[in-house]
């Protein structure tokens, strides 16, 4: 059954003459009352492909490259229906209306009235390529090098990050500002170009079907438009592949709190989380909803029903979703990004309501992580986060990325649990002593990350001068690499 399915059964449930789909609008019908929204959420240029996809023949999407208009019959498992689809611009528009009635017109309308049909809407996962772009050679590139990241730089050649360094490709010429902004503009959809021409800066999510996913952040620089784009596997990541400890795989059987994963940008934050999330899919049967600016590794529905929603696309704001949220029957809440005051208020009091929330925050270690939740609070309400924060905490996963001896990259991890003697510390404002309860509950668990590093170093998994700059305490860890006789004569260099 195709994902577009859904539509054409809700169509003949609504009886409607006619389905309008189209980039950046919201699908409708035509019944004999008027023009109806199906549903509030807005598709993509690539999420509007990947349903024509699905039903599309090959040689039918091949003459969309070519001619203005494409005219084909779908026969489904709901009926048979006429589509046209046509292309204006950069947007995608289709029109279906059952087999055998008149022409679809060739517009659709604008606008749709408040009132929305009660259709289903499909997955938020749904996603497809319209026809190879010109930045898909350095991506199919990128993997193949098993590189992270690719940089589009004015006047300058493209660079990939492979375990971490910056590398330029020489066998490229240095790239004019015209040609990379053509080339980065061209998988921009409608909604994402005029928010980069408005702010000089936006963040989406690209597909090479069969690749990877791509997260997207274009910019403006004193040279002109710049872009970089990250790998996210096209395989879901397990707690397998990242030998999460069960410690930290325990998280996933709470009924209700807040565990947070943090660390610096380009930590693996996302990744560890999608691990996380993967295991409560194959072994809980409950509701998870991910709320994600841009989506990026998709969770199909395995025990779990999953409903991932991305910022901008199917909701304006972290805080307006996770309010939307708590209505809409959740188990579990992933917030991915944790931006203000008011979207970590709603994340704690969801935790204090009876669910299980997962979200991020840019910092380095467990201390840090509890005094910057509190910190975002004005003076006369920190006293009472503190209480909340003591007792809907359940743990903190604070973690960097270190180049592996040979290549590639492993996460070293602090891990905090939220026992009783960890509450009282929060709840009265001694974080400073969080390090020793860390470190006096090693059996639970807990780790510090210089004892994390420091076991990768021992398994001569990472060198002691990379584990020594990702240190948040050098002298520590400097002290624990003499006393267990590595060679430290790299400090001066680093310092």
């Amino acid at each position: 059954m195709a994902k577009i399915d859904v539509f054409f059964k809700a169509m003949n449930d609504h009886r409607a003459t006619e389905f309008y789909l189209a980039s950046e609008s919201e699908p409708q019908f035509k019944t004999a009352s008027g023009i109806q929204a199906v549903s509030k959420q807005k598709f993509s240029n690539q999420e509007v492909m990947g349903l024509l996809s699905e039903i599309m023949s090959p040689a039918e999407r091949e003459k969309l490259m070519d001619q203005p208009k494409v005219e084909f019959t779908y026969k489904g498992p709901v009926g048979e229906y006429h589509g046209t689809v046509s292309m204006e611009g950069h947007s995608i528009k289709a029109v279906f209306l059952p087999a055998g009635a008149a022409a679809p017109h060739q517009e659709a309308p604008a606008a749709a009235p408040a009132a929305s049909a009660p259709a289903p809407t499909p997955a938020t996962s749904v996603s497809g390529s319209y026809k190879p772009a010109e930045i898909d050679k350095l991506l199919h590139l990128l993997v193949e090098r098993k590189g992270s990241d690719l940089h589009l730089s004015a006047a300058e050649r493209p660079c990939v990050r492979i375990d971490g360094d910056i590398k330029k490709l020489e066998e490229y010429p240095v790239m004019s500002p015209d040609d990379t902004r053509r080339i980065l503009l061209e998988i921009a959809g409608p909604r994402y170009r005029q928010q980069y021409e408005e702010h000089h800066d936006t963040d989406f999510a690209y597909e090479i079907p069969g690749l990877a996913r791509f997260r997207v952040n274009y910019f403006s620089d004193r040279k002109g438009m710049g872009g970089v784009l990250r790998v996210i596997p096209s395989k879901t990541v397990t707690v397998e592949d990242l030998k999460l400890s069960l410690a930290i795989q325990n998280l996933c059987y709470l009924s209700k709190g807040l565990v947070l994963v943090t660390g610096p940008t380009g930590s693996g934050k996302s990744t560890t989380l999608c691990a996380l999330v993967d295991l409560i899919n194959r072994t809980r049967s409950d509701h998870i909803i991910t709320l994600e600016d841009p989506i990026e590794f998709v969770h199909e529905n395995k025990k779990c029903l999953v409903n991932q929603r991305e910022i901008g696309s199917h909701t304006d704001s972290f805080k307006n979703a996770l309010r939307a949220a708590l209505r809409e029957d959740p188990d579990i809440v992933l917030v991915g990004e944790m931006r203000d005051l008011e979207t970590i208020s709603i994340a704690i009091e969801t935790a204090e309501t009876g669910h299980l929330v997962f979200g991020t925050l840019h910092t380095s270690t467990a201390a840090s992580t509890v005094d910057r939740v509190i910190e975002q609070f004005p003076p006369d309400r920190q006293e009472q986060i503190r209480v909340m924060m003591s007792e809907s905490l359940k743990g903190i996963v604070a973690q960097t990325l270190c180049k592996k001896i040979g290549g590639g990259r492993v996460a070293a991890m602090e891990v905090l649990f939220g026992i009783p003697a960890v509450s009282n510390l929060i709840r009265e404002g001694k974080t400073y002593q969080l390090p020793s309860i860390i470190q006096t509950n090693r059996k639970m668990g807990m780790v510090m990350l210089n004892d994390a590093l420091m076991e990768i170093v021992k398994k001569k998994i990472v060198e002691p001068k990379d584990a020594y700059i990702k240190s948040m305490d050098k002298i520590d860890l400097l002290n624990q690499l003499k006393r267990d006789g590595f060679d430290t004569s790299f400090v001066d260099e680093v310092r």
